[in-house]
């Protein structure tokens, strides 16, 4: 677990002695638990076919988000679905990071 940051520790610490106070309406809560309900449902199964490198790919960006790569692959399913991702121009370094991945991936034998 990373250090925590000192503005955190305040907040913890405030919470715990019970300091902190909700501003939410009984109906904003309801409002918000109701979405989070919806939103955290999984009820439906899917199997996709990925490419190794993909999957790496997913799997050490999920590492660094600090959660599950099938999290992170649901996450970023819905916010396409939902209009809320944003598409970016891959950079010159960001491309030639990739084609040296490919590369050494390709040269070891496993790919």
């Amino acid at each position: 677990m990373p250090p925590t940051d000192p503005s955190d520790e305040e907040i913890i610490e405030a919470y715990e002695s019970g300091a902190l106070t909700s501003i939410a309406s009984k109906t904003e809560l309801n409002r918000l638990k109701a979405a989070a309900r919806a939103t955290a449902a999984k009820d439906r199964r899917v199997n996709i076919r990925l490419s190794e490198g993909d999957l790496q790919d997913i799997q050490v960006r999920a590492l660094a988000e600090g959660m599950p790569y099938q999290t992170l692959i649901a996450s970023i399913l819905h916010k396409y679905v939902t209009g809320r991702l944003e598409e970016r121009e891959i950079g010159a370094a960001r491309a030639t990071s990739r084609t040296k991945q490919t590369t050494r991936r390709t040269t070891r034998g496993d790919g």
